[in-house]
């Protein structure tokens, strides 16, 4: 059987510290157990075949530190010289990488100099897996793609565009949370459409299907019998959600029988006639739809300033009125449960289309994401107020528009803020007095400055 020869190379503080931001809970599994999401990661996302792991390489800094999220632990500091014994487990080279001055570490240039080696090798690596979001990274993805070969980045922040740009794919915080929970990794849930396939929690333990050939043989009886005796388009939503209680972990080991998402494995089927939209799949032979239900959604025309950061910084384009919206979600949320960022997101976003807001879980992980490395992560006690959330996440936006150099007039970062519904920091700065922080001792996501980005 043919395999993708890989090479992975992980800078353990920038991702760890960065997921750690988000989720701790999700930092301490995947760094507890990194075989689980190696293997995963070696079927998904879509790949050609199997990836064959020829070169795993860990950079730790084994001083580096957070503080122990269990409170009940015995030290305050958990150190990542902790996790050392899993990568090695899980058959990982794993490479100190002291810190040398400042909140600066060598792991960069130590990842860079031995990318360039493997790529002069006499073993031709077909693809080169960077887990990392440091901005540093960019000419060496252009050294590999001038070399021919495929290259992913795997960021638990939401990586600088010139990465982004250049890696054949991107792994974001929502992808990487997916993979360390062995749930469907999904590239079709973005910000702008969204097929929703993710596992609910409720048959998060089935066993589903003996293997992969029966759980597919289900999913292919299935989806043609429900095409077949529908009377009306058929929501994927609802359908892709039946078939997850139906085969249960399957669906997340195979990513959807390798097709990468719901919407792809069903167009494998080639079903007759089929025709699809956003959220709909009908018989275009047997089915009317309205011309509201297909048409694409209009541009929504932002201010120039926020046109120049949705552009640039990736930040989703939303009408001025949702992003209160969401900040009262996550509010409600951050009060109401216990934090895990992937119930967070489905949460939220099931509350906001409640209330007529079609909002991908795409966005609202992004305000949650730059809410966190804006000082304000939800899993923080006692829970944040909408306000310090907007005001959390438009700062975050508007320091990554700094670092980009993208030039906002005094009158323009007014804009931005008004447009995101956000108060300055001073309004909200009583709301946070005496709230606790979270402190890495190590290089955050971000740039070379420590800098903690979306």
């Amino acid at each position: 059987m043919a395999h993708v020869r890989t090479a992975l190379y992980l800078d353990f503080d920038n991702v760890f510290s960065g997921l750690y931001k988000l989720d701790p809970e999700v930092a301490v599994q995947f760094a507890s157990d990194p075989g689980a999401w190696l293997s995963r990661l070696s079927t998904a996302p879509r790949t050609d075949a199997p990836r064959r792991w020829l070169v795993l390489r860990c950079y730790l800094n084994p001083a580096g530190w957070v503080p122990n999220p269990d409170p009940t632990g015995e030290q305050p500091r958990l150190f990542f010289s902790k996790f050392r014994p899993s990568f090695v487990r899980a058959g990982f080279d794993v490479i100190d990488c002291p810190r040398y001055s400042g909140m600066k570490n060598a792991a960069d240039i130590r990842i860079v100099v031995d990318a360039l080696d493997a790529l002069s090798a006499d073993t031709r690596y077909d693809e080169f897996v960077i887990a990392s979001g440091d901005s540093d990274m960019t000419p060496l993805l252009q050294r590999l793609r001038r070399s021919d070969r495929r290259t992913m980045i795997v960021s638990p922040a939401d990586a600088a565009e010139a990465l982004t740009a250049i890696a054949d794919q991107a792994l974001d915080s929502q992808h990487l949370l997916a993979l360390v929970q062995g749930e469907s990794v999904d590239f079709d849930d973005d910000t702008e459409t969204e097929v929703h396939t993710e596992l609910d929690q409720r048959v998060a333990d089935i066993d589903g299907a003996a293997d992969h050939a029966e759980a597919y043989e289900i999913f292919r009886s299935t989806v043609t019998r429900e095409y077949d005796q529908a009377s009306e388009p058929l929501n994927m939503a609802s359908l892709a959600h039946r078939l997850h209680a139906q085969v249960g972990r399957s669906v997340a080991e195979s990513n959807w029988f390798g097709s990468g998402s719901f919407a792809r494995a069903v167009a494998s089927l080639k079903l007759p006639n089929l025709r699809t939209s956003q959220h709909l799949m009908w018989d275009g032979s047997r089915h009317s739809v309205s011309e509201e239900a297909v048409a694409a959604p209009q541009r929504i025309a932002l201010p120039e300033a926020v046109e120049r950061l949705v552009d640039q910084l990736g930040v989703p384009r939303l009408p001025q009125p949702w992003w209160p919206a969401i900040y009262h979600a996550l509010a409600d949320y951050a009060q109401s449960h216990r934090f895990n960022l992937t119930q967070c997101t489905s949460w939220s976003r099931d509350q906001l289309r409640d209330q007529g807001l079609p909002i991908s879980r795409g966005a609202v992980g992004f305000v949650v994401r730059g809410a966190s490395y804006g000082g304000c992560p939800l899993h923080r006690q006692p829970a944040p107020a909408a306000a310090e959330i907007g005001a959390a996440f438009a700062g975050n936006v508007l320091s990554r528009a700094e670092h980009a150099e993208i030039i906002l007039s005094d009158d323009e970062v007014a804009t931005v803020r008004t447009w995101l519904g956000a108060l300055p920091a001073e309004e909200t700065a009583e709301g946070q007095a005496g709230q606790p922080s979270e402190v890495v001792s190590s290089a955050m996501p971000g740039g070379r400055d420590g800098t903690a980005r979306a």
